[in-house]
């Protein structure tokens, strides 16, 4: 190669964006999902398989499991986002091998593009989801350089006293590396050995708000997530039920990775009128025969079978009210969700439960 063709090489940039955030600011998947798709030899670019880092225009064909992906030019992100309350006995994922139910099944078919799950719960947690159109902003909000924090009422079964919470404070090492608590609040509720606290991580990690808690020695017999950055689980969202979030609600959650803020979709009239009565519908609580049982270990289902009739399962201590979910940081211009009676004030501070 001649020095002329070097230096060529050097002043001309790549062309074409990475196949990875294309997909995603299209809403096929966030970039995680993507990159392991490609991994997986799943995604072809003009019939060969892509690979991690190949860049994309408007002239490449795209498939994805054989699947012709449409592209527009010039289109932009369509960014919803619709809150969900997860009941237990959900799973994460949109086909289950076993026939489980799916966090998707109860969620409105959108029209352009798929929802992104921003995180996932396991199967016995409940409360608060994310979902989104938009790829890049399930990312952002899904990266530990952004600093999400995730708060979650927990009901542990055992003595806490205040080493073990200095501990959970400090850190402590399980098997994934070391793992901590940013804040902890003890909650009112519980009776006896079961007492509520509310915890924050900021890491979306596999399980970690329970394996913390097991690193003591305690055991947690419930566990709910309430709170996902400035995003509030308010009292009138059902358990089973979704909301779709307002533009103001979304561009403030935007705001906090860092992306400008996209106009909602129009819809016309009959798409509207639609719309309101799923979600009029979503806003009632779930009927008896809607509810999904708890799925437990067969382990202790056996021995359940030994033990006397159970009392009705206590609620976790409410942290939201009726009104806007969303919360503006650092000075919240929204009112916030109540604080549950008898609770000890929150930190206001980023990583601090927040009344």
């Amino acid at each position: 190669m001649s020095e002329q063709d070097l230096q060529d090489s050097e002043i001309t940039p790549p062309s074409g964006e990475k196949l990875q955030k294309v997909l995603a600011r299209i809403g096929v998947g966030s970039r995680r999902d993507v990159e392991a798709w490609i991994s997986q030899g799943r995604i072809k670019v003009n019939g060969a398989v892509a690979t991690l880092g190949l860049r994309v225009d408007l002239h490449d064909a795209i498939t994805v499991d054989g699947k012709l992906i449409k592209r527009e030019e010039a289109a932009e992100a369509t960014r919803r986002v619709i809150m969900y309350n997860k009941p237990d006995g959900e799973i994460c994922t949109r086909d289950d091998p076993e026939g489980r139910p799916t966090v998707f099944d109860r969620l409105p078919r959108p029209k352009e593009g798929r929802w992104i799950n921003i995180g996932r719960l396991d199967i016995n947690t409940t409360g608060l989801l994310l979902f989104t159109t938009d790829g890049e902003l399930a990312n952002r909000l899904m990266h530990p350089s952004y600093e999400m924090d995730r708060e979650y009422a927990v009901r542990v079964r055992g003595e806490v006293d205040d080493e073990m919470i200095e501990r959970l404070k400090q850190g402590v090492m399980l098997e994934d590396g070391p793992a901590k608590f940013t804040d902890i609040q003890k909650a009112p509720g519980g009776e006896g050995f079961n007492h509520w606290y509310h915890c924050v991580v900021m890491e979306g990690r596999n399980r970690e708000v329970r394996r913390l808690w097991e690193s003591q020695g305690m055991v947690v017999s419930r566990l709910k997530r309430v709170r996902f950055g400035p995003v509030f689980l308010n009292s009138d969202l059902p358990m089973g039920r979704w909301r779709e979030m307002t533009q103001g609600e979304i561009d403030i959650l935007a705001a906090e990775v860092g992306l400008q803020p996209v106009a909602l979709p129009t819809l016309n009239l009959k798409a509207k009128d639609k719309m309101e009565r799923m979600q009029r519908k979503s806003s009632r609580p779930m009927g008896r025969n809607e509810r999904v049982r708890s799925l437990r270990p067969a382990a202790e289902g056996a021995a359940s079978a030994e033990r006397p009739a159970r009392q009705p399962r206590e609620e976790a201590p409410r942290k939201g009210s009726r009104g806007s979910a969303v919360a503006e940081r650092p000075s919240d211009m929204r009112k916030r969700p109540a604080k549950p009676e008898g609770d000890k004030p929150a930190g206001r501070g980023r990583g601090k439960p927040r009344g």
